[in-house]
């Protein structure tokens, strides 16, 4: 990529995963750190509730997923509004401030409102945190490789996910439920907050530059025109919407009721950390990793790249349980993007 003109001594800002496989790479480590916040949860949270604070009501027990799932999707609609305005990295460095008190809340709360109130404050670290470094990975590598960013994205976090259920499910085998495995969110939030603070650079450079290749002007969308797209107004994104509602609403599912139901079976701890690794952390692996490189979200040829619009991208950081990750990382025009998606029955992407 032409790199574009800079003062003397700072660095030419290029697209593309090779030019940029640093700052990439620690985007991808902060992303673990974060998904691993998540995965603090899987195993032991529900087990806090039914057996610390002797909850007899599944509802009641699950009642901190509903605060995380709404703060969460709130956070989303928000963040790519606020990244527009205030820049990437400071909204990812806000996403970590919000979630130090998360572990501290959760492993010496005095009672389950502490442990609502926290995943309400993870919810906010998740929605910004997570949509930042998302984000940045596709700025940083332009049009060519959207699809491998928002995969190693994901692999990265739910990997993550996986194994800090399998490690907290360890520790509360050996230590107890409290506070011993929320140890692991303290190590986490500190070193997101400080890798975020003094080696992520925003990427908003990357967007003017991508901008720039594009000689006609991109049409001007509103919040609102982007969100009624997204949401029902394209056949293909509204697919994409119902997919994440359904795969978030199962994945809810099996992170506030699995520990219960194993534990009624007579299952330690620990096997529920293995059962929950297995739930939570290895699908998206084989996903991203097994998926063929013209479906994904990028443009490849034959399909030109259709010009960006300044604040879509970010402000397309919608809702997980509806508008998914496919609006939060495409960065091309929505209108543009049902000529240039998978259809059943053939083996590349339609022509555009």
């Amino acid at each position: 990529m032409p790199a574009q003109p800079r003062a003397l001594g700072v660095p030419a800002t290029r697209l593309g995963l090779r030019e940029n496989w640093q700052q990439f790479s620690l985007l991808v480590l902060i992303n673990a750190f974060v998904g691993g916040m998540v995965g603090l949860e899987r195993t032991v949270v529900p087990l806090i509730g039914s057996q610390e604070f002797k909850i007899a009501s599944t509802t009641v027990v699950v009642s901190f997923i509903v605060s995380f799932g709404v703060v969460k999707a709130l956070s989303n609609l928000i963040s790519g509004h606020l990244a527009d305005r205030y820049g990437r990295k400071h909204l990812l460095v806000l996403g970590w401030l919000v979630g130090l008190p998360v572990p501290f809340m959760i492993g010496w709360g005095p009672s389950w409102g502490w442990v609502i109130a926290a995943n309400a404050l993870l919810g906010i670290n998740q929605g910004f945190a997570w949509s930042m470094t998302v984000i940045m990975k596709v700025d940083l590598v332009g049009s060519k490789s959207r699809g491998l960013a928002v995969g190693l994205n994901e692999c990265a976090g739910y990997v993550s996910v996986g194994l800090t259920a399998f490690l907290t499910g360890y520790l509360a085998e050996r230590y107890g439920l409290r506070p011993e495995p929320f140890y692991l969110g303290i190590g986490y939030t500190a070193l997101g907050l400080i890798l975020s603070i003094l080696l992520v650079r925003d990427t908003r450079d990357h967007v003017g530059l991508e901008i720039s290749h594009h000689g006609a002007p991109a049409e001007a969308l509103s919040f609102w025109q982007i969100f009624r797209r997204a949401s029902f107004g394209d056949r293909n994104l509204f697919a994409a919407s119902q997919a994440g509602l359904v795969n978030n609403l199962n994945d809810g599912m099996s992170w506030g009721i699995f520990p219960l139901f194993f534990t009624a079976f007579g299952l330690s701890v620990q096997r529920i950390g293995v059962s929950s690794t297995l739930a939570g952390g290895s699908s998206p692996v084989f996903c991203s990793a097994s998926a063929p490189p013209w479906f994904t979200l990028r443009s490849s040829p034959p399909c030109p790249t259709p010009p960006i619009l300044p604040g879509e991208r970010a402000r397309s950081a919608f809702i997980d349980s509806g508008a998914t990750w496919a609006m939060r990382s495409a960065r091309s025009r929505p209108e543009l993007w049902p000529t240039c998606s998978a259809r059943p029955g053939r083996s590349r992407p339609s022509q555009c």
